[in-house]
């Protein structure tokens, strides 16, 4: 098997294949106007499928470009053209009620640009998948910093059914995970000392993480044994809040051509020399794309078909918490309780008023106000309460929206 993460220096090609990049590389491009990138996959499922056209950005300055105003088409192989609509700027989707991929077939994208430029795929075979088998963790380590660290946590495994002859592999994930804020933001307040409830408390959300790695696996010719203990994903446990409530991880098992495999092994190796993908290099990264009127040109990207299959885990707190791994903590929150009476001479020798603390830590200062303190004797409010707003709204760093597929195991 094949591992590594998708770094800044092969972004170019991969930041519009897979979307998955923070960083994009964007070099200089010498001589050359720029290059038409192009996002396709297709599966055995009854879905939509989406092909995304752009071309290259200059430099760092530039916006990447969108390809709109294209025909865009999949031909199978029994003469049947599938027309793509331009859903939004440059990004084609077919009708999941009248196209669906099937095992057995072959397809070849074609593509038209509005200034006449024709581009065509290799013919592409949807290959069959066996079954995931099942999903699993097991405590380890991993080093961290040069091999200076070592990270504690969990790595997620995957078994896999015997193939049918089937020689080459590729994965993705979804992550999806459960978490809390700590300080979540109860009271609003309005003036003179008046708070009232929030309508809705914003303390549990989800988030979510595509897969930025590339995982491929190449097995001898022939070779009918089922993958054993294939490593997916290690999650450091204290480095992220994925492991606080609940964490599920969809992992998808994609059949691929050798052509494909290559793609992926010649992007690994470029990622790991550190080289310029424009640069000469002892390997090319090549496409399944080619201009029809000018094969010289260069084109970005890869038209993927595969049939597909996938498995879901879930990861309870409960089960995570036996393991006495290091716990993930919020130690970027701060806390903040303010009296009046910490500020007695602060407006011309008087404390200033709750409006004025609301006002310095609220507005002034962009803290969120959570709660007030009241005064066991009087009943009165004697602090505020104030916290930096990711730790009161889980919204701003997630979503409030269960995911459908959600289970809540805890």
């Amino acid at each position: 098997m094949k591992k590594t993460g998708l770094k800044s220096g092969v972004v170019l090609i991969t930041v519009f294949l897979i979307c998955t990049c923070i960083d994009p590389y964007a070099p200089k491009l010498k001589g050359n106007d720029s290059l038409l990138v192009v996002d396709g996959l297709i599966i055995d499922a009854n879905t939509s499928y989406t092909v995304k056209l752009s071309r290259t950005f200059q430099d760092l300055s530039s916006s990447r470009e969108v390809v709109s105003g294209a025909s865009v088409t999949i031909a199978d192989d029994v003469g049947i053209n599938h027309y793509l609509n331009e859903t939004d700027y440059g990004v084609y989707k077919t009708d999941s009620l009248e196209f669906t991929g099937l095992v057995g077939r072959t397809y070849t994208l074609h593509i038209t640009t509005r200034e006449g430029d024709q581009y065509i795929s290799d013919t592409c075979a949807m290959l069959p998948v066996p079954e995931i088998d099942s999903v699993y963790f097991a405590r380890d380590q991993e080093l961290e910093n040069n091999n200076t660290e070592i990270e504690d946590g969990i790595r997620i495994y995957l078994d896999s059914k015997p193939g049918d002859k089937n020689q080459y592999y590729r994965w993705s994930y979804e992550e999806t995970w459960k978490f809390r804020v700590p300080d979540p933001k109860k009271y609003d307040y309005i003036t003179g000392g008046t708070v009232i409830p929030v309508k809705t408390v914003k303390e549990f959300c989800w988030k979510s993480n595509k897969s930025y790695e590339i995982l491929i696996h190449s097995v001898n010719s022939g070779e009918m044994d089922p993958i054993k203990k294939l490593p997916v994903f290690f999650i450091a446990s204290n480095k992220s809040d994925r492991l606080m409530i609940e964490y599920s991880i969809l992992v998808k098992q994609y059949s691929i051509s050798k052509n494909e495999y290559e793609f992926w092994d010649n992007l690994q190796q470029v990622n790991e020399s550190g080289a310029d993908i424009f640069a000469s290099q002892p390997f090319p990264v090549g496409s399944n794309l080619h201009n029809i009127n000018n094969p010289k040109e260069q084109v970005l990207g890869y038209f993927q078909v595969s049939a597909v299959k996938q498995k879901r885990l879930f990861i309870p707190f409960s089960v995570y918490a036996k393991m006495h791994l290091p716990f993930f903590l919020y130690d970027q929150c701060v806390r903040i309780v303010k009296d009046p009476n910490d500020y007695p001479s602060g407006y011309g020798g008087t404390p200033p008023t709750l409006d004025d603390l609301y006002a310095l830590f609220c507005i002034r200062s962009n803290y969120y106000f959570i709660e007030p303190q009241y005064n066991s004797l009087t009943g009165t409010i004697e602090d505020l309460v104030f916290t930096t707003p990711e730790c009161a709204d889980c919204e701003l760093t997630g979503t409030f929206n269960k995911p459908d597929f959600w289970v809540d195991l805890n």
